[in-house]
């Protein structure tokens, strides 16, 4: 009998064999492929599906230990909190949906940012937290953004921002949107003083995240498949009432018309970073591993002299 069937004792009230219970969590389904795999070894594997690749939703704390070296991470900015400027309601007032996100998210804001090495280079660096409504960009978002940008040139090292963000967050009207310019401006002279900024855009990065300072990158990364854009693909249809080309606005297609530079999946995303950070600040390349160097060593003294 297949192992997802409960035998018919098990069905049966007055059985005396206890029922079979799965703890909730303990498997997670492809959204692409449709295939089961135990939760922790996909966590493991930093939840790509091991079967078709495709990348899953990533949790922010995750995301941050997958990309810096251990022990590394020291967050900054953690006294930022979003007020309420324009009173806003709509079903609920703003101020409870944003006590509702920090309740359902553990975060405090859609944005974390501080400091930390990615396989030993030091960066100043923020990530998106998608889970925050939504990764929405308001006041507090956009300054942390900012601060990015202006601890990179406090300490003269590079700036790195993994975007994952539906936008600018509509309850704070015009102030959200003018964070585009601001961190925009502060993207700028991080150029001014020739200090390397890498953008990661994940999925989805859209409206005026993915129209200012994550495009803005000296290189851009993209996971694969990922959705950038600044409208979505459906709104620009119905626009222009005309279809569009197959996978539209994905990273695919992204790279292949320039908007991008590499696609890199979650398992090399962190060497290839790091990699190009050694090479846009001249730092040294990393050294080998010594087991790898003594192999290195070994296969030299093997070879025949010529």
């Amino acid at each position: 009998m297949a192992w997802w069937r409960r035998k018919k004792e098990a069905l049966d009230k007055d059985s005396t064999q206890a029922k079979v219970s799965i703890p909730k969590g303990l498997w997670s389904k492809c959204e692409s492929c449709g295939e089961i795999t135990y939760t922790d070894e996909l966590i493991q594997n930093l939840r790509v599906c091991p079967v078709c690749g495709h990348h899953g939703t990533m949790p922010t704390a995750e995301r941050i230990a997958a990309t810096l070296d251990a022990g590394t991470w020291q967050e900054h900015d953690t006294e930022l909190r979003s007020g309420d400027p324009l009173g806003f309601f709509d079903s609920q007032h703003y101020k409870d949906r944003i006590e509702k996100a920090v309740r359902s998210s553990g975060a405090t804001e859609a944005f974390r940012s501080g400091v930390g090495d990615i396989d030993g280079v030091p960066v100043s660096i923020g990530f998106f937290a998608f889970e925050f409504m939504g990764g929405s960009m308001g006041s507090v978002v956009g300054e942390k953004v900012t601060r990015v940008f202006e601890r990179a040139l406090e300490l003269s090292r590079p700036a790195v921002v993994l975007s994952a963000s539906g936008g600018a967050r509509m309850q704070e009207g015009v102030l959200s949107l003018m964070q585009m310019a601001k961190t925009s401006a502060a993207r700028a002279r991080l150029r001014e003083r020739g200090l390397p900024y890498i953008s990661v855009v994940l999925h989805p990065t859209t409206g005026g995240v993915a129209a200012s300072f994550a495009t803005l990158g000296d290189i851009i990364f993209a996971e694969p498949k990922a959705l950038v854009g600044f409208a979505g693909p459906r709104v620009i249809q119905q626009t222009i009432g005309q279809e569009l080309p197959k996978g539209f606005q994905r990273a695919e297609f992204l790279l292949e018309h320039g908007i991008i530079d590499r696609i890199a999946s979650r398992h090399e995303l962190k060497e290839q970073i790091a990699t190009l950070l050694r090479m846009m600040t001249g730092l040294p390349a990393k050294a080998p591993p010594p087991e790898a160097a003594e192999a290195e060593a070994a296969s030299a003294e093997a070879s025949p002299a010529p």
